[in-house]
């Protein structure tokens, strides 16, 4: 009992601590965003002439998903072809990880592959969230053993010859078999967090490209990595290198993650302001 009232406590403890750093900045956004409700006459009272001010209170989660469309819409990211559930998550990942120190300060760059999109199609982005521009748009492949056009099989084992989900650090640059690399640290227990001993990295690769796919209707496959057209991969690893957020996305395959926290999304929003505003 001793220990669940500690664990009680800390609890509160952390809710409060959010609230005091959410509570001023979702008043101000009060301010600059316009209410769900319009202002409505009263049909009370007996001159007719009364109004009904609305209900001026809106969740801490209807505002941050407001920002998010904001910063969705300022990109253009749905004439991109990304869903605005996939970069929910992204973002969301993105501000956790944000918040917890694990990304570099001087870039506010994220990086989103979604497997829910075949190869054939462009599946990389690489957003630069301080300008609300797309850096990036292309093709990306997957592992081997994820499948044919389609990713369907994930895996954090080594010599599974599959991709990993979840959350990525990007780290330091290197020369390899495939040239200019770029060495992903992965950060969801569980899912990816064997890349570094798996030698999962980014990198380019010739079966990446528009004439692959017309010769075979689909890319060709990486032993687990996320592979770069050739001409795009030393711009897109300059850009990216040094503590960047990746978040390789796949719907409905079993993947979950303690970044996902929305609550310390909200928080990291509150001192970051790298969202669009709605004013």
């Amino acid at each position: 009992m001793h220990q669940t009232s500690v664990i009680q406590r800390k609890r509160k403890m952390l809710r409060a601590r959010v609230a005091r750093r959410v509570l001023p900045f979702l008043a101000s956004l009060f301010m600059a965003t316009p209410l769900a409700a319009p202002v409505t006459k009263s049909m009370a009272g007996s001159t007719g002439n009364e109004m009904r001010m609305p209900n001026s209170f809106v969740s801490p989660e209807v505002v941050f998903e407001q920002k998010l469309r904001a910063t969705y819409n300022a990109i253009g990211a749905e004439q991109q072809g990304l869903k605005f559930e996939t970069f929910a998550k992204a973002m969301t990942g993105y501000l956790n990880l944000r918040e917890a120190g694990r990304l570099a300060e001087d870039k506010q760059l994220l990086t989103v592959v979604d497997f829910d999109l075949p190869s054939t199609e462009k599946r990389l982005w690489v957003f630069d969230l301080a300008t609300n521009q797309t850096k990036f748009h292309t093709l990306v492949a997957h592992g081997h053993n994820s499948g044919e056009n389609e990713a369907t099989n994930f895996s954090n084992t080594d010599a599974s010859n599959m991709s990993s989900l979840g959350f990525y650090a990007t780290s330091s640059e290197y020369t390899g078999k495939h040239g200019r690399s770029l060495r992903l640290e992965g950060l969801d227990e569980g899912f990816n967090t064997n890349a570094a001993a798996r030698s999962v990295v980014m990198h380019g690769a010739d079966y990446v490209s528009e004439d692959f796919i017309k010769q075979n209707g689909r890319l060709g496959r990486s032993l687990g990595c996320p592979a770069l057209p050739m001409d795009l991969k030393d711009e897109i690893i300059e850009a990216v290198n040094g503590g960047t957020c990746l978040f390789i996305n796949k719907s409905d395959a079993g993947y979950d993650s303690k970044y996902l926290n929305q609550d310390a999304a909200v928080a990291a929003l509150v001192s970051s302001g790298n969202l669009v505003n709605q004013s």
